[in-house]
Order: structure tokens, then C-alpha cells, then sequence
């Protein structure tokens, strides 16, 4: 069992961030049958770019710095906040120091295929860093960025919807609705089966929480440059991987408003902007605005400022339409 020691200071400094870069070695680890198989969709899709990658960049190189449990920390640097990029990792990646780069991989690069001759030539190269940076770039592009904003969307809505439960229900309901292995008790942050035995002390640094669209349990961040990090499952993502989730069915409401407002409605079992719901439901933004507009006339969604968000939530009428659809 891990144990996070908490005190009033960390609660205050504790905050939400994403992560691309993170996101993008859980998917190349799920591709290389390193970490959690792909819904098959998504692997039928995406293993030919992959395999090509693999024969045409130094793919294979960054993959051997991998194992099930993680990587190196330069391949996936610490996020900054909710707001962070691709382009941010990638940077931040370019700069890391050679030797730097090299302390990782005579720790990380553990696997068989590191002692491949070719990918050998490059982790001992003067250009080591550039290779894979380019790599996982190309690999980015080619395997992630189509989806990433639907994706995203999801994540921040995951956020939005943490806020408010810490808002209405306080830090210790929200950290325990994080995953069921986690529990909040005498002043700190249990974590059940997680490998590591022992405790950990925020010292007043606070916890990074990350939602990911990837990983399937709890994972966390122990060590520098990381602080102290927790990554969790966002919610909505059971329909990515193909697992049933127990939601009303939409028929009902569908006859009732049309599907595309039965979709809208059915999506807002948290607050979200209009955004966030073009982006996570595929949908055009004005079409959403447009819906979303006349579901509010109807008395089934009401709105309100948050930062420079508009939110939009289920009235009770709406709760009420919803539940009894199913």
C-alpha cells in the first residue's frame, strides 16, 4: 500500500493539470504490448502507422526506455497546468541536456530490444535527444493529434467535474471518487494494490492530479523533476475502451427531443461548455450552441460564468427527463 501524508498546506497547493506528452507514451506502450491492450478499433487503426513508424524513425528507440510500470522522465516532463500543449512537452523535451538524458537510459534502458545494435547506435549518439524528440513527434502527429481534441475535452470536463464535487463535497470525496482502490484516511491518501510500499510526504508542495484518457488504474509520479503526482482514469472514457457504462438509454429521449439534444443532455452529467461538448461528442460548435440554446429555453439546462468558461448543467427537470428515459 502507497500512503500520501497530507496537511492543510498541500490541500491548498494541490491543483489539476494534463498531460500530452504522458498520454502519448501510454499509447505507445499500449501499441508495443507494453501496458493496456488498445480497444481493437483503435489498434486495427492505428498499428499500421505505428509499425511504419518503427521502421522509418527512431521509434523503437524511445520504446526501449519504456517498461509496463513507465519511462524516462525527459520523454514526459512534468506538466505546468491545464492549458499544456504538445508543443510545450516537445520543447521542454529538445532541452533536455544530453547528459541529463543519458543518466535515464542507463537506468530505464532495460529491455532486450535496447541492446538492439541500431537502437544501441542512437541512445549512445551525441544526438540522442533530437532523434526521439523528432520520433515521438512524428509519432504524435501521426497517431494522436487527429484525436486528441476529443480526447482533451474529456480530460477537462473530468476537471470541471472534480471542482465541483471539491466544492460541494470537499478534498476528501473528491480524491476518494478518483478510483475505488483509493481512500482517504487519518489525514492521508491510501492507495490499496498500488506496488510500492510505504509513505510519502507532501511537505507542503500539495498533490498534481492528471486525468488520462490511457491508463486504467492509478499510476503516480514519487520522484524529482515530477512533483508528487497521482494519475487517474478521467471520466467518459468506459466508451472509448469499449466497456459498459451504466447511463440511461436514449431512446426514449431521443423520440422525445431529437438525438442530437438526447446526446447533449445525456453528456451533461457534469457541467461543461460548448466547447467541450463539440469537442468530446464530435459535433460542430454552432450546432451544439444552437441546441444547447433551445434545451435552456425549455427549462432543461441553465448556465452560468465560471472563469472565462460558460458552463451549462441539467436543471432538475432535466435530471428528471433524463432518469426517466432509461
Amino acid at each position: 500500500m502507497l500512503r500520501f501524508e497530507v496537511s492543510i498546506e498541500d490541500l491548498l497547493r494541490s491543483r489539476f493539470a494534463l498531460s500530452p506528452a504522458m498520454d502519448l507514451c501510454s499509447l505507445l506502450r499500449s501499441l508495443a504490448g507494453q501496458n493496456r491492450p488498445l480497444p481493437r478499433v483503435w489498434a486495427t487503426r492505428l498499428m499500421p502507422a505505428f509499425e511504419r513508424l518503427r521502421r522509418e524513425t527512431e521509434l523503437d528507440a524511445a520504446l526501449a526506455l519504456h517498461t509496463p510500470q513507465g519511462g524516462p522522465n525527459f520523454v514526459a516532463p512534468p506538466p505546468r497546468g491545464l492549458n499544456q500543449t504538445w508543443a510545450d512537452d516537445l520543447a521542454m523535451i529538445r532541452a533536455t541536456p544530453l547528459e541529463a538524458a543519458r543518466r535515464e537510459f542507463a537506468t530505464t534502458a532495460t529491455d532486450p530490444s535496447a541492446r538492439d545494435p541500431h537502437v544501441r547506435a542512437v541512445l549512445d549518439s551525441t544526438d540522442a535527444v533530437s532523434r526521439i524528440a523528432e520520433a515521438m513527434d512524428q509519432a504524435w502527429h501521426e497517431l494522436l493529434a487527429t484525436d486528441w481534441p476529443q480526447l482533451r475535452a474529456i480530460c477537462e470536463r473530468d476537471v470541471v467535474h472534480r471542482v465541483g464535487v471539491i466544492g460541494e463535497h470537499g478534498w476528501a470525496t473528491t480524491i476518494e471518487s478518483l478510483h475505488p482502490s483509493i481512500a482517504w484516511r487519518a489525514g492521508g491518501i491510501e492507495i490499496g494494490f498500488f506496488p510500492s510500499v510505504g509513505n510519502v510526504r507532501l511537505s507542503g508542495d500539495g498533490l498534481l492530479l492528471i486525468p488520462s484518457v490511457f491508463v486504467g488504474n492509478i499510476a503516480a509520479h514519487l520522484e524529482d523533476p515530477w512533483p508528487r503526482t497521482l494519475v487517474y482514469p478521467a471520466r467518459g472514457t468506459a466508451a472509448l475502451w469499449g466497456e459498459q457504462e451504466t447511463v440511461p438509454q436514449p431512446d426514449a429521449l431521443t423520440a422525445l427531443v431529437g438525438r442530437a439534444r438526447a446526446r447533449l443532455l445525456l453528456a451533461l452529467d457534469a457541467p461543461a461548455s460548448t466547447s467541450h461538448l463539440a469537442r468530446s461528442l464530435a459535433m460542430a460548435p454552432g450546432a451544439v450552441g444552437d441546441h444547447l440554446a433551445i434545451l435552456r429555453g425549455a427549462g432543461l439546462l441553465v448556465r452560468a460564468r465560471s472563469g472565462r468558461s460558460v458552463l451549462y448543467r441539467r436543471t432538475p427537470l432535466g435530471e428528471a427527463l433524463v432518469a426517466g428515459s432509461g
